[in-house]
């Protein structure tokens, strides 16, 4: 393993994260889509030095020098991580205040300083602070003998420095934080337009109110990053439930990773702060407008400005899921291949709610990793418990920042009736399968859902993800089988169709690539199409690697990071690589291997990362009905087809956007969007004429 093939895992991501804020740029996208990439970039950022950053910083401060595959130690990775972020950060600011600040004022959307309010606007201003800032927000004395207090991790906080008075020595410092319970965006009163002020801006006008009889000297927003990457001692863990609180409560006191402030504070304020919250210079990033951008995703849910907006894209039903019929009786019939957002999300969710009232179903299995606050599935799983169905539900609470959420409604279910089991001892449950058991009058009968994502949906409606429905003998044995082994003391079965991480799944798909490379050495043809997220597993890019040399064609659609360098003479100047960054997350994982032209296709839960194949409980699973197969291969085909949104990998790591020269342009969502519209039309239109299920032919999807 040479470190010169390898692009370093956080680089990667932030290239990626560059890519979102492309995205943000492009003057060819409705100005509240913009936003809500930049407002992304900022969340993902949080995410970023919570997690991958603040794990760096504590391999330095144990010592660490091991380096990763790309030849890079700890400390090495920090600064190049800093350089990189930072002119990330110079790059969102002047996205928003160069460009799509001023772009959103011309179409209706305007932020007023204090300095631009009318009379009208001043009055209201002062009745919400009184009203509601100055009786909600609380003002802290620190600094001197006073203990800096505890401060939420991404909560906006307000630093004033007051005068000291003559002969009282040095500045006093208060902080106001903001908390949750108010709004950042404040509206005024307009007409024909919105209107807003930043919460920050309310309290910096009427900042004498919360200091009577003192000269305020400066306020300053700023704002927080804690270190995230803790996690639980599962060895230790008597009761994980309780364990898993704890790391919540551990989190809020953990060491600051970030400082993010406005550029405008002075070299006191920025000291002061740095010595209270022990952060290095390193660590603090100065940004030239209002801290949390990320906030700015609630300006992308105003109402009557759709001109700002995409157009709609609304999920259309699969025409194999005829609502005349329960999906009882139309799996028993066909295997079901839903591709979301494109097809809609309810025939998961009505697997899950005709199981909980259909009196002949015995029992339900489900894995739940992230579900939305009001999920109709979990809904569905406790009614089943209530009504005397046998329910199981393997609840993950390592889930990152979805912790306290699956607490909650872990408990809930565990108050109905419903088995509640906490993940596996030492891994991450990460696959996404559902079972459920039904009488039926020639016995008992499986049926099970297989998917790319969570059973969410809210986020169904904005990943793209892959649900496979199925009563085939062996996968619906396999499934039982797998929760089994995941569930009890049974020992890992040998699975006759899936595979599973951490047990056979990399083992699998290095055996799939090798078949590849070696009919290549023999002279046959040879060819390996993958989605995915993430591609970092040093084995599995060794394998793409040798296959590349031995002639194999390898295409790779890779979201986010990609550790591989692609394009470079002798080792992968067979593979190409493009990711695609589009108004919806792209989060299936699809893979596809020529195997002498009996084709494999398959879905995963699965990224190629060492964490999902070492770490994680994840699935792999074939898709062998034809239709549902080809249906596959035409997504990924046309993903490698797209000329809009697709930029390509060079072997330097940088991305570039193809060049197409006179072709039509294909923008790939685009494209499956309206194929899947097509079908839904062609399919109602044969539903209003026959009886007999629709099955459509011919049109690559």
């Amino acid at each position: 393993m040479k470190p010169r093939n390898y692009i370093n895992r956080e680089l990667s991501w932030l290239e990626f994260n560059e890519r979102v804020l492309d995205e943000a740029r492009d003057r060819a996208i409705p100005l509240l889509e913009r936003i809500k990439f930049l407002a992304i970039t900022a969340s993902n950022l949080d995410e970023f030095f919570m997690v991958r950053v603040g794990g760096l910083q504590q391999l330095v401060r144990q010592g660490s020098r091991k380096m990763d595959p790309a030849g890079m130690s700890p400390e090495e990775q920090l600064e190049a991580v800093s350089r990189r972020t930072r002119r990330m950060v110079e790059g969102q600011y002047s996205c928003y205040l160069d460009d799509i600040e001023p772009a959103l004022a011309q179409g209706g959307v305007m932020r007023r300083r204090p300095g631009e309010l009318s009379d009208r606007q001043m009055k209201a201003v002062e009745q919400v602070f009184e009203s509601e800032v100055f009786s909600v927000l609380t003002p802290m004395a620190v600094g001197g003998d006073r203990e800096f207090p505890l401060l939420t991790d991404r909560m906006l906080t307000l630093c004033v420095r007051l005068d000291p008075g003559v002969g009282e020595g040095d500045a006093r410092y208060a902080v106001i934080p903001f908390g949750r319970a108010l709004q950042r965006h404040v509206t005024l009163p307009a007409v024909g337009r919105y209107e807003y002020i930043l919460l920050e801006d309310v309290c910096t006008l009427f900042i004498q109110r919360f200091f009577p009889g003192e000269h305020v000297l400066e306020v300053v927003p700023f704002r927080i990053n804690r270190n995230a990457d803790l996690s639980v001692r599962e060895d230790l863990a008597f009761d994980l439930l309780e364990e898993m609180e704890e790391i919540l409560d551990q989190r809020k006191q953990s060491p600051c990773v970030r400082l993010e402030i406005s550029q405008q504070a002075s070299l006191g304020v920025l000291e002061f702060l740095q010595r209270s919250l022990d952060v290095s210079s390193r660590d603090v990033y100065a940004v030239a407008g209002p801290p949390d951008l990320a906030a700015y995703m609630r300006l992308t849910e105003l109402q009557g400005f759709e001109e700002l907006k995409y157009e709609p894209w609304p999920a259309h039903p699969s025409p194999d899921v005829d609502l005349k019929f329960s999906l009882f009786d139309i799996l028993s019939r066909r295997d079901i291949l839903l591709y979301h957002p494109f097809d809609s999300f309810d025939p998961v969710v009505r697997l899950v709610e005709e199981s909980a009232d259909d009196p002949d179903v015995l029992a339900i299995k489900q894995i739940l990793y992230r579900t939305s606050r009001r999920s109709p599935i979990v809904a569905a799983l406790a009614r089943a418990a209530e009504r005397g169905k046998h329910v199981t539900a393997l609840v993950e609470l390592k889930a990152r920042f979805d912790e306290a959420r699956n607490i909650e409604w872990a408990r809930e279910l565990e108050q109905a009736g419903v088995q509640v089991i906490y993940g596996v001892k030492g891994l991450k449950t990460h696959a996404k399968v559902c079972i459920v058991i039904r009488r039926e009058p020639h016995g008992v009968q499986r049926y099970v859902h297989f998917g790319t994502g969570n059973y969410n949906e809210i986020t169904a409606r904005q990943y793209t993800d892959a649900s496979f429905m199925t009563t085939h003998e062996e996968l619906v044995s396999d499934a039982t089988s797998f929760f089994n082994t995941i569930t009890g003391y049974s020992q890992p079965q040998k699975f006759r169709k899936i595979e599973m991480a951490p047990l056979g799944l990399r083992e699998r798909l290095i055996e799939l690539i090798e078949v590849e490379t070696e009919r290549k050495r023999q002279g046959r043809r040879a060819r390996i199409m993958a989605k995915m997220n993430s591609l970092v597993d040093p084995a599995l890019i060794e394998a793409l690697y040798a296959a590349s040399s031995a002639g194999v064609k390898i295409r790779l659609n890779v979201r986010g990071i990609c550790c591989l360098r692609p394009g470079v003479p002798g080792l992968s100047e067979n593979i190409s690589v493009v990711s695609i960054v589009d108004r919806y997350l792209e989060h299936s994982r699809l893979f596809y291997f020529y195997n002498g032209g009996d084709e494999l296709v398959f879905i995963s839960s699965a990224d190629w990362m060492p964490r999902n194949l070492d770490r994680r409980v994840e699935l792999l699973v074939p898709i062998e009905d034809p239709a549902c197969k080809a249906r596959l291969v035409d997504i990924m085909e046309t993903c490698f087809k797209d000329t809009v949104k697709g930029r390509h990998l060079m072997s330097d790591g940088s991305y570039q956007l193809p060049r197409h020269k006179g072709g039509r342009a294909v923008r790939c969502q685009e494209s499956l969007f309206r194929k899947v519209r097509k079908i839904a039309r062609q399919a109602e239109q044969h539903r209003q004429t026959t009886f007999e299920p629709y099955r459509p032919g011919g049109e690559g999807i």
